[in-house]
């Protein structure tokens, strides 16, 4: 069933784009495939303030797959993790990470590139893609190499920067390639003609956001929304906090599902 599943995921990086929601719970995953997306990802932001903690290392290897594994059971659709940068200082350690998330049931992961605010060289970057890899054969597990060259800067050209990992990160094994912080129509346009293979772009995150239809026609094929569902939902809980403590009033309730109504939603 992997297999299929990992099939099917591969097969949606070929058509003319889709958007993959973020989940950060067996709840919200349950949610979101029973919308009718037909993949699923995780969020480490999300699960980590879940757990009530910031997100960026705070949570563990055995949390993290524990929660990927759980996200998996509760869906029927395919489930793509997010792994961070591979919880570990060395290429077999991402090894290890990955086969673990094979064993949890994911059937793809991001990889980043960057580890306590800094970009790994080069050279060491496509060596831990290839451990990832080597760990999960294609057909079993869609790879995407996330670059953040423009995420967190100070590359002279991180244009150039970004294609050039790209390309070292394809060679190496990714099926494809995600680049975050970048939010200009222009360069988005330029990237994807650039890299040869499907291009995934985060919305919501950067300062201007971008849509799901505009990206696709820039020649994106993936859009996931990173921490964003997380971040509105846990906005919408502040804001109904903030009601009852201030005024007492329920005007938070207002479009709210009914209890049999979602009750229905993780009934079955």
């Amino acid at each position: 069933m992997s297999t299929d599943r990992a099939t099917a995921f591969l097969a949606l990086h070929q058509g003319s784009g889709f958007v993959l929601p973020n989940a950060w719970d067996p709840g919200s995953a349950r949610i979101l495939a029973g919308l009718g997306f037909p993949a699923i990802a995780t969020t480490s932001a999300g699960i980590a303030w879940s757990l009530g903690v910031p997100d960026g290392g705070a949570v563990d290897l055995d949390t993290m797959i524990a929660r990927v594994a759980a996200i998996v059971a509760a869906v029927d659709v395919p489930v793509t993790a997010d792994l961070e940068s591979g919880y570990g200082d060395s290429a077999e350690a991402v090894a290890r990470t990955v086969a673990r998330a094979v064993q949890a049931g994911a059937v793809g992961g991001n990889l980043e590139d960057t580890a306590g605010g800094r970009l790994f060289g080069i050279d060491e970057a496509a060596d831990r893609i290839v451990a990832a890899r080597d760990a999960a054969p294609r057909g079993t597990f869609v790879l995407n190499a996330r670059t953040d060259a423009y995420f967190f800067g100070g590359a002279a050209d991180p244009f150039a920067e970004t294609v050039e990992r790209a390309h070292r990160y394809v060679a190496a094994g990714a099926d494809c390639v995600f680049v975050p912080g970048v939010n200009d129509e222009d360069t988005i346009r330029r990237l994807a003609a650039e890299i040869p293979v499907p291009l995934n772009i985060v919305a919501g995150l950067a300062s201007r956001m971008i849509d799901a239809p505009t990206l696709f026609s820039l020649g994106v094929k993936r859009v996931s929304l990173g921490g964003s569902l997380a971040r509105a939902a846990l906005t919408a809980l502040e804001r109904a906090g903030r009601e009852l403590l201030d005024t007492g009033t329920l005007g938070f309730l207002d479009g709210a599902l009914p209890y049999a109504e979602v009750q229905h939603r993780f009934s079955g």
